[in-house]
């Protein structure tokens, strides 16, 4: 019965909750050829989007980075760094690499969901992503002319190709890297309804028995399989869900009395007891020491 009742659902949008609340941006700045070495430093809360048109080039990073130190990319291939990490690209003189790449930059920093959810570097060939043609080529074209506007609409395509790699990662994790955590919950369709509920409402006392509910399992079966696919249980997900949201409204000069309902406490007191449990020290702390460190 369950099953049929998840079959039976209507389309679900699993994106557009959480990056209506975190957003992420793009802005070009190369189109051509990289000839030689060109180094790439890693900046909090900045990423990087590159999109190899043709050439060949090598890609290498430091030791212990915790990826490939050294990658051929021989075909025409997309790298995502969603997460502040250095790298260079190698390219030979005669013939060096033609690139598009833009810097990529997550709301909250190292804070935005995505940046936490996803590894550090995902390296695809183009001809894996067949979804993406179009709008690439829509950008390959206003990149290479200077036409009015073309800058603003360089950068809003690489937001568009940003979202439709996310659309194909829900349903090729596996392939971009992506073995457990937020993305795996989200390309779940029975999962995918109880994280987006909360997504959407996070002002809501959700329990197990209203997620489950949610995703059309029963208790027990949701709690093992969030858990085993999220990384995190469905109460410590939502817990740092509406924390993260608190730590964007503090930055944005909200006070914690303001946040707390629209998060499902009581009143301040609640929200900043768990808060402090949770991140160590207390909203006004918190909000303290990320302005000296911004």
């Amino acid at each position: 019965m369950l099953a049929s009742v998840a079959q039976a659902a209507p389309p679900l949008d699993r994106l557009s909750a959480m990056l209506d609340r975190f957003q992420v941006s793009a802005r070009l700045f190369h189109r051509g050829e990289l000839c030689g070495v060109t180094t790439f430093d890693a900046q909090p809360g900045r990423g990087f989007f590159h999109v190899l048109r043709r050439g060949e080039m090598v890609v290498t990073h430091h030791h212990g980075a915790g990826v490939s130190r050294r990658i051929n990319a021989k075909e025409p291939s997309l790298f995502f760094y969603p997460q502040p990490l250095a790298h260079q690209f190698h390219s030979a003189p005669r013939a060096g690499a033609d690139f598009v790449c833009a810097s990529v930059h997550f709301e909250g920093g190292e804070n935005h969901p995505l940046v936490r959810a996803l590894p550090a570097l995902i390296v695809l060939p183009l001809s894996k992503l067949p979804t993406l043609a179009t709008a690439l080529n829509l950008l390959f074209d206003e990149a290479e002319l200077v036409r009015c506007g073309h800058r603003l609409i360089v950068d809003r395509l690489f937001e568009v190709v940003l979202m439709q790699l996310l659309r194909w990662l829900l349903d090729h994790g596996d392939e971009g890297g992506v073995a457990v955590g937020l993305v795996c919950g989200l390309a779940d369709p029975q999962l995918a309804r109880a994280l987006t509920a909360m997504h959407e409402r996070p002002h809501v006392p959700w329990t197990i028995d209203l997620l489950a509910e949610a995703a059309a399992m029963s208790r027990s079966s949701f709690a093992s399989r969030f858990k085993r696919t999220v990384g995190v249980g469905p109460a410590d997900y939502l817990t740092d869900w509406r924390l993260t949201i608190a730590k964007k409204r503090l930055r944005q000069g909200q006070a914690v009395k303001l946040i707390a309902p629209e998060l499902g406490y009581a009143n301040a007191s609640a929200l900043s007891r768990v808060f402090a449990q949770r991140v160590g020290c207390s909203p006004r702390e918190w909000l303290l020491r990320d302005l000296e460190e911004s």
